[in-house]
């Protein structure tokens, strides 16, 4: 697994990047290629509402390049773009630590590259019980 990292921010990412480099280390006999985009609440929103006609602040979007995911081994499969000062707000909201909420949000983002979906209640507890499994792995539990 080869994941490009990019930060559009003035933050230091760099305890980001460990902690996601940590969590897809279970992922060793996967041979995908994706980036994470850190990006600012403006370009989020950009996105969102370029995108997803949502005119409003993301935690999170995914694109995926390929909808065939054995077609797409190899090669990259898409882009993650998280919105760490979203995230932050978050990770105080729901009252667990900032890891946590970066950790989760680059596991779902994964997620959606590789097919999972939420749009249903089915597909929704399929893809969370998912992303619990995966955190609880390398100690990220609520």
């Amino acid at each position: 697994m080869v994941i490009n990292f990019v930060n559009e921010t003035n933050d230091d990412v760099s305890e980001a990047i460990k902690l996601i480099k940590k969590i897809f280390k279970q992922f060793k006999h996967k041979k995908n290629i994706f980036s994470i985009i850190f990006v600012t609440k403006e370009e989020i929103q950009r996105i969102n509402k370029e995108y997803r006609n949502l005119d409003k602040v993301t935690d999170v979007i995914s694109f995926a390049y390929n909808d065939d995911l054995e077609e797409a081994m190899n090669e990259e499969i898409g882009d993650i773009f998280i919105c760490l000062d979203k995230a932050y707000e978050q990770a105080l909201e729901y009252g667990h630590t900032k890891e946590r909420e970066i950790g989760f949000l680059a596991v779902h983002g994964y997620l959606h590259l590789n097919g999972y979906d939420h749009m249903t209640k089915e597909d929704e507890k399929v893809m969370f019980k998912k992303q619990e499994e995966i955190l609880e792995k390398v100690g990220l539990t609520r």
